[in-house]
């Protein structure tokens, strides 16, 4: 009886707790692994990811850096590799390029040799940009017009884009330019600007040069159009043809005035990595003008120029009232004036 009640409690124990199905069981193994693989899948996938964008990362900030050989030490501050925003310099980007400015006063060459810069394949000169009051307002304005330049986005007819190896504009001494001296000469020395003086030593000639380029805005002979500059003997055998009478009175002053300024402006900006020029010595001597490219540090080229001049021959046969202007220059510091200084 005993044993039977041993056999019955055993008996209703096993019935109690029965197998689990082994179909539930595999299942719940199928579904363990799947929720594994698709989080395993996840964590890969993610990982890829980030190291692909670290790639491309680490390929646009590694670059081979830009250095110009042949540079001497002392040359480094007047090297520059700018880049546009206008445009891409593509090949030409580890190009060296100076900076420069030609530094005159109206009627004193500087546009004939404007023009004959440009006709370089490497440099860009880009007229007289300050000619534009708003441009000159404040040293605000002049410092963001000079850095649009210097950076190649001031596109003009002149502008040689990549292939730019010196870069400038010309800028008359009454723009600006003498009254903010002390900051824009701190702006050539810590960008690297090069100053290129550009002066007539005959003031005299000057002088008729204004007073016919004053007369040429207001009778406009040339088919009713003004222009200060010509490009045939025609046109300038027309203009010629006006001989201005000159005020003795304040030929003195007017003298010593032109004479005052250029002196002064040597004076601030010598301290700058500069050239000095006169127009008759390039008109006498074209060797000038190879001295300007191993100043720009450019391949040396033969400089060409439309402009035909408008006055030649000697002054007498250019002012109108001659005989008062040569009693009055006579016995003074400008009496050399009156003298015939060239020939061409």
């Amino acid at each position: 009886m005993a044993d039977d009640l041993c056999f019955f409690s055993k008996e209703s124990l096993i019935n109690r707790s029965p197998k689990k199905s082994p179909l539930v069981l595999r299942m719940l193994v199928l579904m363990f692994a799947m929720v594994c693989g698709i989080y395993i899948c996840a964590v890969c996938l993610k990982q890829i990811g980030s190291q692909s964008v670290g790639h491309s990362f680490s390929v646009q900030v590694v670059g081979k850096p830009c250095e110009p050989a042949d540079i001497e030490p002392s040359e480094k501050p007047y090297v520059h590799l700018p880049k546009p925003k206008t445009f891409s310099r593509d090949e030409c980007a580890c190009n060296p390029v100076r900076y420069f400015a030609i530094l005159s006063t109206q009627r004193s060459g500087s546009g004939w040799f404007e023009t004959l810069l440009n006709s370089h394949m490497n440099i860009s000169s880009n007229g007289e940009i300050f000619s534009v009051k708003v441009r000159r307002s404040n040293i605000s304005m002049i410092v963001e017009t000079l850095d649009k330049i210097y950076n190649l986005d001031w596109l003009t007819s002149a502008s040689k884009n990549e292939c730019t190896a010196a870069v400038g504009l010309k800028w008359m001494l009454n723009q600006g330019l003498m009254q903010h001296h002390e900051e824009i000469l701190e702006y050539f020395k810590t960008k690297g600007v090069s100053a290129i003086f550009l002066f007539r030593r005959n003031l005299l000639r000057r002088m008729v040069s204004i007073l016919a380029n004053s007369y040429d805005q207001n009778a406009k002979p040339l088919n009713g159009t003004h222009k200060s500059h010509v490009h045939s003997p025609h046109e300038a055998e027309i203009l010629a043809r006006y001989k201005p009478t000159i005020n003795t009175t304040l030929l003195l002053p007017n003298l010593q005035q032109v004479d005052d300024l250029v002196t002064k402006s040597l004076q601030y900006f010598k301290s700058s990595r500069h050239i000095i020029l006169y127009y008759e010595d390039i008109i006498k001597n074209r060797t000038k003008l190879v001295e300007v490219q191993e100043f720009l540090k450019v391949p040396q080229r033969d400089l060409q120029s439309r402009q035909v001049k408008i006055h030649k021959g000697p002054l007498s046969s250019q002012i109108a009232n001659w005989e008062d202007v040569k009693k009055t220059l006579t016995g003074t510091q400008y009496e050399n004036f009156l003298q015939e200084d060239y020939k061409l």
